[in-house]
């Protein structure tokens, strides 16, 4: 909870207090500018716990998309608007088929994506550098799920879909961020003409 501090009350309340030997060398400006600093910790303290319960607090506040915003990459897609269907295959072996694609910008692309391997695997978009950098915190998180619009994650044996609009022209990097995979090369490239 976030309080506010109404620091006139306080400083009538403070000069009514009896003088210490303390307030008589120390003017009372100086005396709240020492008690600011310790409120603040007090008040980032108290807001620790509420993240403690849940490890994936901070990484979904500090990761999520799911407000399908349009990025670098693109946007979230209406499926209704899809111009084109990929099927995209994720194999056990830590590679997906097709591992390249083409697209053109302004397409929107119906991904159906296929685990047809015996262990979880997921699909995300994103940029070389931001796939890096999630896939060292999932190694923090396994089993963890996805639930921006640019990643699905797919069980074994089963099917889900993922629809995305390339609205720049450049490169889009896909992987799964399942904790080793992106390591033993689970990735691929669609390139944006």
């Amino acid at each position: 909870m976030i309080r506010s501090f109404n620091f006139r009350q306080i400083r009538r309340q403070l000069a009514r207090l009896p003088q210490s030997p303390l307030s008589a060398r120390m003017p009372l400006r100086h005396v709240i500018r020492l008690l600011i600093p310790v409120a603040a910790l007090g008040l980032s303290v108290s807001a620790a716990p509420a993240f403690a319960d849940d490890p994936h607090a901070m990484h979904n506040m500090q990761h999520a998309h799911g407000d399908g915003a349009a990025t670098n990459i693109g946007e979230a897609g209406d499926a209704a608007q899809a111009t084109r269907t990929v099927e995209v295959d994720m194999r056990d072996s830590m590679r997906f088929s097709p591992g390249t694609l083409t697209v053109r910008r302004g397409d929107t692309v119906r991904f159906v994506v296929t685990n047809s391997g015996k262990i979880r695997h997921e699909m995300m978009l994103g940029t070389a550098a931001s796939l890096t950098e999630h896939a060292k915190m999932m190694q923090q998180m396994p089993g963890m799920s996805h639930a921006e619009p640019n990643a699905v994650t797919v069980d074994p044996g089963q099917q889900k879909t993922l629809v995305w609009h390339f609205t720049q022209a450049g490169t889009v990097d896909f992987a799964c961020l399942e904790p080793g995979h992106y390591e033993a090369g689970m990735r691929g490239v669609i390139n944006v003409r």
